[in-house]
């Protein structure tokens, strides 16, 4: 997981720290329309620099957070349009202050992220397969000297 807090410096690292992977997560501030705002730009940044397989179908995850908050200033319904509108993103809102649907959260990266996986990727580490049967070689009585 790599926070870049939103920053603009963080946008030109965007190519080491995206490339390869599964699942994006962009969070915003429920109180600040420039975070929101940016949604668009960080988006479209990280699938450039990324250059996943499939572009339309990349998995990203919005967070509109601070709900705790009282002056809040974008809507439910106005974030749930904005993730519509970019082929239906999964949308939660929380505070991370007050622990209020992080893992929830979290669970649908994990999900989204273990989809992009596909089983060659996920066991390829592995060359050595143990076979677990009950079959057993035959035995030689003589020696093969």
């Amino acid at each position: 997981i790599w926070d870049t807090a939103g920053q603009e410096r963080f946008q030109s690292l965007g190519l080491a720290f995206y490339r390869g992977a599964d699942c994006a997560v962009l969070v915003y501030d429920v109180t600040a329309p420039n975070t929101y705002k940016s949604l668009d730009s960080w988006r479209d940044e990280f699938l450039i620099q990324a250059g996943p397989r499939d572009p339309d179908n990349f998995p990203f995850i919005v967070i509109g957070n601070k709900i705790d908050l009282e002056n809040r200033a974008i809507t439910t319904k106005r974030a749930l349009g904005w993730c519509q509108s970019k082929n239906n993103i999964p949308y939660f809102e929380s505070s991370a202050k007050e622990a209020i649907n992080v893992e929830q959260a979290f669970q649908c990266v994990a999900k989204n992220a273990l989809a992009q996986e596909t089983e060659v990727e996920l066991y390829n580490e592995f060359p050595d397969q143990i076979k677990l049967t009950n079959e057993q070689t035959p035995r030689s009585d003589s020696c093969a000297c």
